[in-house]
């Protein structure tokens, strides 16, 4: 059997969050992290979890995984569960639980869509498309593959400290993307948007976001490229 220590807390009855352990036969050590919760939510249905895709591609099943965030659905039990084939599962760090697995995303999408995450270009409309060079598209690779899963963010110390002003990794990573997208005709905007002492300068390359991110991107590496680009522009 693997014993899984789950976070469960519901605000209507409980007065406040606890740890609850339960047991799973011994084959799901061969299973995803998600098929646990599945079994689990099949013997308490009260269990509340976020999930889609089950791919790895929606980002909806972001959570605490023996202490660090990863998505459910591509987290092996045997990558995780140790010698011990004890998992420890949490909502993700720093966001208001709305019930046990479930985090509260509302500032996490507020800050996404404050950079204005959509092509911006008001010169006129090409009979095809606006097209770019194999050079150009190339740089938006390790940016535009972001599934908004919020593990950086979430993992993000700088994040915890100041939640309302600095904007986190992932807000970010996605500002860094159209900042470099030679289609995108708002560059001085963008940053001007930017250019003050929270929204960018908070981080302090701690590195927790790059560490987590499941998708192997590098949101300290954009950040610190928006930095250097607000320097450039003497903002």
């Amino acid at each position: 059997m693997i014993d899984v220590e789950v976070f469960r807390y519901n605000p209507e009855v409980d007065s406040a969050p606890s740890m609850r352990t339960l047991q799973v036969p011994g084959h799901f050590g061969k299973a995803m992290v998600l098929d646990v919760l599945e079994y689990l939510r099949e013997q308490d249905a009260t269990l509340a979890y976020r999930r889609s895709c089950r791919e790895g591609v929606c980002g909806s099943d972001g959570m605490n995984i023996n202490g660090v965030n990863r998505l459910a659905c591509i987290t092996p039990v045997s990558e995780v569960a140790g010698e011990n084939g004890r998992l420890i599962i949490r909502p993700l760090t720093g966001m208001p639980v709305i019930r046990d697995l479930v985090v509260d995303q509302k500032l996490f999408f507020e800050h996404y869509a404050k950079v204005r995450p959509y092509l911006i270009n008001d010169d006129p409309a090409p009979a095809t498309e606006r097209r770019q060079s194999p050079e150009e598209r190339a740089r938006l690779d390790g940016l535009y593959e972001c599934i908004l899963c919020a593990c950086c963010t979430s993992g993000c110390p700088s994040w915890w400290w100041n939640p309302d002003k600095y904007l986190g990794p992932a807000a970010l990573l996605q500002a860094e993307r159209f900042l470099v997208d030679s289609r995108d005709t708002a560059t001085e905007e963008r940053l001007a948007n930017l250019d003050d002492h929270f929204s960018v300068y908070r981080c302090r390359d701690i590195g927790n976001c790059t560490w987590v991110c499941p998708k192997k991107l590098n949101p300290m590496r954009a950040i610190s490229e928006i930095r250097r680009k607000l320097l450039g522009s003497g903002t």
